[in-house]
């Protein structure tokens, strides 16, 4: 069953009984993190779902300083998902995520590249002001 593809409305069933197991397996609310593992879904994919039901209101998703825990709000808004959505919208939302983290690695990448030459031409002016004030002492 893992091969096949799951429609959204089935993942976000899986989702919800996962999230129920894991809260009275460990007596705490999961993280996206605990939900993924226990479903063999990728941290996107797990992402995704949850968003999609966070969206809907099926989901809560609170941030906190140990990261984000996942609650229960109302699992019928899961019946408004239209059977059968395959993946290609999950895919599609899963292709723009990809995307907007190769866009925030390119800027990182560039704020990088800029602090780097920065940081070269202010050594190459301190040098040059060092320089500057050995020759003064050298000729005074």
């Amino acid at each position: 069953m893992k091969n096949r593809e799951l429609d959204l409305y089935t993942e976000a069933h899986l989702l919800v009984a996962a999230l129920r197991i894991h809260e009275h397996r460990s007596a705490q609310p999961a993280t996206i993190e605990d939900l993924c593992r226990l479903l063999d879904f990728s941290a996107e994919r797990g992402g995704i779902v949850v968003r999609r039901l966070a969206d809907l209101g099926a989901l809560e998703v609170v941030q906190g300083s140990f990261g984000d825990r996942i609650f229960l709000r109302d699992h019928l808004r899961i019946e408004e998902i239209p059977r059968g959505e395959t993946g290609k919208r999950l895919e599609e939302e899963l292709r723009r995520f990809r995307e907007s983290q190769r866009q925030i690695e390119r800027k990182v990448e560039a704020l990088q590249a800029e602090q780097a030459g920065k940081k070269k031409s202010l050594f190459a002016e301190m040098e040059k002001k060092l320089r500057e004030e050995l020759e003064k002492k050298g000729r005074g």
